[in-house]
């Protein structure tokens, strides 16, 4: 296989510096610039529903919640990786546009869930349907076996990453 644009920066580095050990970057690198790629390709996808990637993480994590499709501010940022702030603006946005609503948790009062709208839930159900498509088109270049090693080793390395499991 012909070397790829991480090989170069890697040759680079190991003529300026040939103390540093470059093997941790023949991962690391690829990752990123893979996650580049895909996120590129989903941006693209949902834009054509308004939405970005952000606010699908968050209509898809209330679309798996259960059959209320409801969580709390507090899962969701949990979940999704994000501050108290990052949250609130996302779900205001969403909120907004009429695709999730905040209500008062019956077991806590004061407590607010997000719940799904009727119209979040079509439309995030859209944008994944329209993004499968492309997320196959991603890894069209590797086989079944290849894809079901690198899924190993992915589900692995991020075990390894985040100690605790889903949120």
């Amino acid at each position: 296989m012909p070397g790829d644009w991480t090989d170069h920066l890697l040759e680079q580095w190991a003529a300026r510096r040939p103390e540093l050990d470059p093997a941790p970057y023949q991962v690391t690198a690829r990752l990123s610039r893979a996650a580049l790629h895909v996120a590129r390709h989903q941006e693209e996808v949902f834009e054509r529903f308004g939405l970005n990637r952000g606010e699908v993480g968050v209509l898809s994590a209330l679309r798996i919640a259960g059959p209320r499709n409801r969580l709390s501010p507090t899962k969701l940022f949990k979940g999704l990786m994000l501050s108290s702030a990052g949250i609130t603006s996302r779900l205001d946005r969403l909120e907004e546009r009429g695709l999730v609503k905040r209500t008062r948790d019956p077991e806590d009062r004061r407590g607010v869930l997000v719940e799904l709208t009727d119209e979040g839930a079509r439309i995030v159900d859209e944008a994944v349907t329209a993004n499968t498509a492309g997320e196959r088109e991603l890894i069209a270049g590797l086989s079944s076996e290849e894809i079901d090693t690198l899924t190993a080793l992915l589900k692995k390395l991020v075990a390894s990453l985040e100690p605790s499991g889903p949120a």
